[in-house]
């Protein structure tokens, strides 16, 4: 029998984060937004609720939940705005699981401790100026010299770039060998020839932080390679199997976000003598956000529960971030119509779910590559039975 019910922990869980973000970011993002100030304060009390860490088993420092814990966390982060579930999305789902799966014990008692306690933070570094979507063609690139590799190279639209301690950087140790010569290193934002400098002028997430990393002959130590050389491109992948889904999961919250907002101005401005709730063709939009929010609501659920069970769910995980994604743009722009000119206006908070929903159907892989990924599946053209053979199997213990 399925059961869509909270269990009382996530229920709990829920009720936690969602005060947290009426008291923490709902009195303030509209001017840290209007500022383009990032508050590590809200990032230090996170992790002082534990949430930095959720669903990290209780022996590496977390709180030993589930993936839909996480879901619930990144649900509600991004109803108060897209910049603090993207802090998680990226600390959690890009970095701290990723050292969960692939790490050395060494390697999760140095760095995935600390991370899952909030104590340190933790980037993702895969994308460059020339190699976003097609990641084989980075030119980060990393040479072996004696007990340690020297990296080269730069990153580019990583998120909390100017306050990760640690960042996974992946590098090729051969051009040629494109994918095959992949390889990922834990990297310590002290190893010296590491700058970082912000990227300004974005259209939203304006009280995010996003960067460009710069690598000059930085020496990372052989014991901080994550896997094999040429198993970068594995790892990259699974990360982002994790990361897609908080991103998922945010775009349910920034639905749900566009559908309250809405819902209240329809109840409360009139038109033609009655509220505008009233007209049908507002009607029409809400009622495609509800169906919308339904909708990605369950396909992250699902990607949860099959990751919790220690399924391969790529092909889940990627259907659920394309739609939630989607929902969540197309759900902002019928905010910001429902509410007219004060839509486009810093007066109501759907002008900055619009721009901010931009983001989702582009980072984590784009609107495009998740549309080719779902046709290649249904036609039986994407086969994932060799890369599930090479991959270490997902630990379904939560603590």
């Amino acid at each position: 029998m399925l059961d869509f019910s909270l269990s009382p922990e996530q229920t709990e869980l829920q009720s936690m984060v969602r005060r947290f973000v009426k008291a923490e970011i709902l009195p303030y993002i509209r001017k840290w937004d209007e500022e383009h100030h990032f508050d590590m304060g809200v990032i230090r009390k996170l992790a002082d609720l534990g949430l930095m860490g959720v669903c990290i088993p209780e022996q590496y420092g977390g709180a030993g939940m589930d993936y839909n814990a996480l879901a619930i966390v990144c649900d509600e982060l991004e109803y108060g705005d897209t910049a603090y579930r993207t802090a998680v999305s990226v600390h959690t789902g890009l970095n701290s699981m990723t050292l969960l799966q692939w790490g050395t014990e060494d390697q999760k008692q140095k760095y995935l401790v600390p991370q899952a306690q909030g104590k340190q933070l933790g980037a993702f570094g895969l994308t460059e100026p020339d190699a976003g979507s097609d990641a084989a063609s980075l030119r980060t690139q990393a040479v072996r010299d004696g007990d340690a590799y020297v990296l080269n190279g730069s990153k580019i639209w990583i998120s909390m770039a100017d306050y990760a301690d640690n960042i996974l950087v992946f590098a090729t140790i051969n051009p040629a060998l494109k994918h095959r010569g992949i390889t990922a290193f834990i990297v310590q934002r002290d190893f010296p020839g590491i700058t970082t400098r912000p990227i300004t002028g974005k259209l939203g997430i304006h009280g995010g932080d996003t960067g460009e990393v710069i690598l000059e002959n930085v020496r990372v130590p052989v014991a901080n390679r994550l896997g094999e050389e040429g198993e970068g491109f594995k790892i990259a992948m699974s990360a982002l199997d994790n990361g897609r889904f908080t991103v998922a999961a945010g775009a349910v919250g920034l639905t749900r976000a566009c559908l309250d907002a809405s819902v209240e101005y329809a109840k409360t401005r009139k038109t033609f003598g009655v509220e505008i709730g009233h007209h049908q063709l507002v009607q029409q939009m809400i009622a495609k956000m509800e169906a919308g929010l339904q909708t990605s609501h369950l396909l992250v659920y699902r990607a949860g529960w099959l990751k919790n069970k220690g399924v391969r769910n790529t092909r889940e995980t990627s259907l659920a971030k394309w739609i939630a994604a989607d929902v969540a743009w197309n759900s902002a722009s019928d905010a910001v119509q429902i509410h007219g000119a004060y839509g486009y206006s810093h007066d109501y908070s759907v002008e900055r779910f619009l721009r901010n929903s931009k983001a989702l159907v582009i980072y984590e892989g784009t609107r495009e590559i998740h549309t080719l990924m779902q046709g290649e599946y249904a036609l039986g053209y994407r086969e994932d039975k060799e890369l599930n053979r090479m991959l270490p199997a997902w630990s379904s213990e939560r603590g």
